[in-house]
């Protein structure tokens, strides 16, 4: 009961610990900087990743320009999801340094007088698949490297929801556009039961054949 307890305010302290760290960034960036925040969820099987983009007021028309290739002065769905896709060529997600394949599940664009007033972040929700992973020490490295010009970032790893993930350690670059999460992966009792099934049948299987020769009659 104990263990678990100061497991909880461990987590919660995290928690905490990021949403202020990022908050305060956040409303402390420049008019001249486009804040990108990333989010990274590990799961046993998938990464996903929220990043917003928030763009400050003297650089937000020209962040407006790339998403809005038309200059119509709104901003299509086709338009959003060019945008996320051109964001996604510049990111790079490895697990244990074996690239993985993200996939757009969404992208939300504000209204564009939200972003030309440093208000309104675009955000993409990304998720990738992970192989399958043997029980252990993993790691998943992210990079962000989107418009790096006038970029600023943040990367933070979020609290597992899976009880069979704890993340060990964060480690970033000083700009914040690389960071490596140290992840420890506990074994499923879902998974531990359909690696047992086979060995059990085989036990049972090896069982049957012995008895059934000490009962054949001797030639």
């Amino acid at each position: 009961m104990a263990q678990s307890l100061s497991r909880n305010r461990v987590v919660a302290g995290l928690a905490l610990a990021t949403v202020l760290a990022m908050s305060a960034t956040a409303s402390a960036h420049r008019r001249d900087e486009y804040l990108q925040a990333a989010r990274i969820a590990v799961d046993p099987g998938r990464v996903q990743i929220e990043l917003d983009l928030t763009a400050g007021i003297s650089v937000a028309e020209a962040v407006i320009r790339d998403i809005d290739r038309d200059g119509s002065g709104s901003i299509t769905a086709d338009e959003a999801r060019k945008y996320a896709t051109d964001v996604m060529r510049t990111l790079r997600l490895d697990a244990d340094r074996m690239p993985l394949q993200v996939e757009l599940i969404n992208v939300t664009v504000p209204a564009l007088e939200a972003i030309r007033n440093g208000e309104g972040a675009i955000r993409l929700e990304l998720s990738a698949r992970l192989p399958a992973l043997a029980a252990g020490a993993h790691q998943i490295f992210f990079l962000n490297a989107h418009r790096p010009d006038i970029g600023v970032y943040l990367a933070n790893a979020l609290v597992p929801a899976s009880p069979h993930v704890a993340v060990a350690a964060q480690r970033r670059d000083v700009a914040q556009r690389e960071i490596t999460i140290d992840y420890a992966l506990t074994a499923s009792p879902v998974t531990s039961a359909r690696t047992l099934l086979p060995l059990g049948a085989l036990v049972v299987l090896s069982l049957a054949v012995f008895g059934w020769m000490r009962e054949r009659p001797a030639l």
